[in-house]
């Protein structure tokens, strides 16, 4: 039971991972609110279909709650996509993972700690730090010299990361992990008061409600229907989203909390790969300094046990 939770959760990462080189393809032939819309839509429909057993169990009190997390969950997928149109997939996934860190640490907030939790210890504060750093070092390397550094001085600047050359994508895809993490925190509150099921059909159609109402303040959308396209709607819909909320939940009840947060580390290793293998995309020194940093701040932080992981943070 336990080798077969793992398994899976290796292969929802990998699609996860992987979803970032195959969403910013896709987004050559759509824009990103009107992609995300079209996702979301066609996966509450197949969630709709696969739990029309647990209509019924929706009551009036379930509304509020699923809106609250699925208005999050769009936050978070609009952030991302949209980001992801501006900078690289590697980029975007190693800052997506922050969300790992940036839970434990916004449960320091007593507000929003949840129940029958403790505040963050020292790990959670040195994990954030290490990955914070490591972001400015993954998205603002040090700026190229043509010319050898004349002092010790100069040397240790040209090391310093150079904060002209961080892209707006890159600051929306912050926006994405913050996004993704007040996701994860309100979920904690709210789920154990309501079964996966009807909270799953909620937050996603909630979700795609909130992003057909934002998508006239976000873009212009436009759709060219290719066979790449609709690969992607398909694989995000279906795996990356419907069946991956599914496979997580029941992993999650069958493995410790710690465990499925380090696999969850290996989204931003998958997302490098498929971006190294297809798009050829390479990381100089300082960027790969930084992703190492990142996943090493994440590590760090989830060595000792949280009451609660990230449910969605994938592209």
């Amino acid at each position: 039971m336990k080798l077969r939770a793992y398994l899976l959760m290796v292969f929802v990462v990998a699609v996860w991972g992987s979803t970032f080189v195959l969403i910013k393809g896709a987004l050559a032939d759509a824009t990103p609110a009107a992609f995300n819309l079209i996702r979301m839509t066609l996966a509450f429909v197949l969630l709709a279909a696969a739990y029309h057993r647990f209509w019924r169990g929706i009551r009036l009190a379930h509304l509020g709650a699923g809106a609250l997390v699925g208005f999050f969950l769009a936050a978070g997928y609009q952030f991302q996509t949209t980001g992801l149109a501006r900078t690289t997939p590697s980029k975007s996934a190693f800052i997506t993972g922050l969300v790992v860190v940036l839970v434990p640490l916004f449960s320091a907030i007593p507000g929003l700690r949840p129940p029958d939790s403790h505040p963050p210890r020292w790990n959670a504060y040195t994990g954030a730090a290490m990955a914070f750093f490591g972001i400015l070092l993954l998205t603002a390397p040090a700026a190229a010299r043509t010319h050898a550094p004349a002092s010790a001085l100069d040397a240790i600047t040209a090391m310093l990361p150079d904060l002209h050359s961080i892209n707006f994508g890159d600051v929306l895809t912050l926006g994405c992990a913050v996004a993704f993490a007040f996701h994860c925190i309100a979920l904690s509150h709210i789920s154990p008061r309501i079964s996966f099921q009807p909270l799953a059909l909620l937050q996603v159609g909630f979700c795609a409600v909130f992003m057909a109402l934002s998508l006239p303040f976000i873009e212009h959308p436009h759709v060219q229907w290719t066979p790449h396209l609709m690969l992607a709607l398909g694989i995000a819909a279906a795996l990356a989203t419907a069946a991956a909320f599914s496979i997580q939940s029941w992993a999650q009840s069958v493995l410790p909390s710690t465990h499925i947060a380090l696999l969850l580390t290996l989204e931003p290793v998958f997302a490098w790969i498929t971006s190294f293998v297809f798009t050829g995309e390479r990381l100089g020194l300082v960027p790969a300094s930084g992703a190492l940093l990142i996943l090493a701040g994440i590590a760090l932080t989830e060595l000792v046990p949280q009451p609660h992981v990230p449910t969605a943070h994938e592209a």
